[in-house]
């Protein structure tokens, strides 16, 4: 007799079967591409067209193309750069800590967050590389033997702490969305008609059989690499944080950063996941496995991660005013009421009072208003990020150095062009790969009420297609 639950609502709704599963995702999979896909992947091919041609003027002409001065240094390149990263972070969450605390209502929305965090990773990579100016010689950051005298990276700097930390997170986080992939690829592979897609999924699937010890090894090597990156969401932005807090500058030489950043980029992260999956659930129509009761937990994540971006904005404010030091009360009082006020309150405005919204189930639950307040929060994300860098470092301590920065066109075409090349490649993602991780979502579908039985007990919809995609 199974046991429904009286409290909890199930996870995959609309009765699905296991061969329901298999032909709701499969089927954006194997169809050709419609209109709408065509269109979105036509504008995004347009921003990605900007920022070939802003990396080009960057490359060609140097940094002086963009809007740096001897005052500013670092702006909408290490703005964008640390947004990136932000919201990178909610995929290894999901897919890491969710999964070693076995909440089953990430198997739905593992994949697609994963996915995201690999091209916002990719995304945020072009900016220290391009900062860099001579990107060709990107290389020296490694601790390579060479022959330019002994040259030797500076293990002391904090930038250098970067290379490692992104590389190492791009990697693991690349190895467990690979991981994941590879008995879904088997599906698509049985399932495949035409000899290209054969193949091509073929090799994809590694030769995976849905045997009991090739099951037995995938769950261990999901634990492994979930342990791996744990880790990684607290330091990966721990050490991105150190690039401003172990300097000496007012606003920043602060130790509430390392908390404050790990925090701030889980809220971002989170935040862009719920914009693409409710876009997702309704093109694809996944409604059944995207469900309210996802939106609903990962708004609450929203607002326990953005409370505690709300009190570490408060507590930036007490220790300056406790510190007793002049020119870090100046940097604080200079965000609120200086030259780039409005991008203080626009901050404000959207990281602490919208995210409030949540406390409302109603709210929480409503789709038009979780799409439009994870914009919001976003956006303000982003503007945290610069009034932390620019507004920092506009006013120095000598009166004749401070400056105003304002962006150029190849600034903004930067930008809006890593916006384009990651809605690119998440388009290629959702159209060739399965958006939704079927083998994880059948694992569950015996505890959910809906599935269907014979008047006599015995389960109907096993999965028909492939044998190799239900667990032993």
């Amino acid at each position: 007799m199974q046991h429904v639950s009286p409290i909890r609502e199930p996870l995959v709704t609309g009765g699905k079967t296991y061969h329901d599963i298999t032909e709701d995702v499969c089927r954006q999979v194997e169809a050709k591409p419609n209109a709408r896909w065509a269109a979105a992947l036509a504008v995004a091919l347009v921003g990605l067209a900007i920022f070939l041609w802003s990396v080009y003027r960057t490359l060609w002409f140097g940094i002086g193309e963009w809007g740096l001065n001897k005052t500013v240094g670092w702006a909408w390149d290490i703005t964008n750069f640390v947004w990136w990263v932000g919201i990178g972070h909610a995929g290894t969450l999901i897919s890491a800590i969710l999964l070693l605390f076995r909440q089953k209502w990430r198997t739905s929305i593992n994949r697609a967050a994963e996915a995201m965090t690999i091209f916002a990773v990719i995304c945020a990579a072009m900016f220290p590389v391009l900062h860099m100016g001579r990107p060709w010689l990107a290389y020296w950051v490694l601790p390579l033997p060479n022959t330019f005298g002994s040259l030797w990276v500076n293990f002391n700097s904090p930038l250098l702490w970067d290379v490692f930390a992104i590389s190492t997170y791009f990697s693991v986080s690349l190895v467990f969305w690979y991981i994941g992939l590879i008995p879904d690829f088997a599906t698509i592979r049985d399932r495949a008609t035409g000899p290209i897609a054969r193949r091509a999924y073929a090799f994809l699937s590694f030769g995976w059989t849905g045997s009991a010890k090739a099951w037995s090894r995938y769950e261990t090597v999901s634990l492994i690499l979930a342990g791996l990156a744990t880790p990684l969401v607290l330091s990966v932005h721990t050490i991105v944080s150190m690039d401003f807090a172990t300097s000496v500058i007012p606003g920043w030489h602060t130790t509430i950063f390392p908390p404050y950043f790990v925090a701030g980029a889980i809220f971002s992260g989170f935040a862009m996941v719920l914009t693409l999956m409710i876009i997702t659930r309704k093109v694809f129509k996944l409604e059944d496995y995207i469900t309210l009761e996802h939106v609903e937990s990962m708004n609450k994540v929203i607002i326990l991660t953005g409370s505690i971006v709300g009190v570490a904005y408060i507590t930036e404010f007490f220790i300056a005013w406790y510190s007793g030091v002049e020119y870090e009360q100046y940097a604080f009082i200079n965000r609120a009421t200086g030259p780039y006020w409005w991008a203080y309150w626009a901050m404000m405005t959207c990281n602490v009072i919208t995210p409030q919204l949540f406390w409302f189930r109603s709210i929480r639950r409503s789709l038009t208003a979780t799409f439009i307040i994870t914009i919001f929060v976003n956006i303000g994300m982003w503007f945290e990020r610069f009034v932390i860098i620019v507004t920092s470092l506009h006013r120095d301590y000598l009166p004749s150095s401070w400056a105003m920065f304002s962006p150029t066109i190849v600034d903004i075409g930067v930008y809006v062009g890593t916006i384009g090349l990651f809605f690119t490649l998440f388009l290629l993602f959702a159209k060739f790969f399965p958006v939704v991780n079927m083998a994880e979502v059948k694992s569950i579908l015996k505890s959910s009420s809906e599935v269907k039985h014979h008047p006599h007990g015995t389960m109907h919809g096993t999965d028909k297609d492939s044998h190799t995609n239900t667990h032993p």
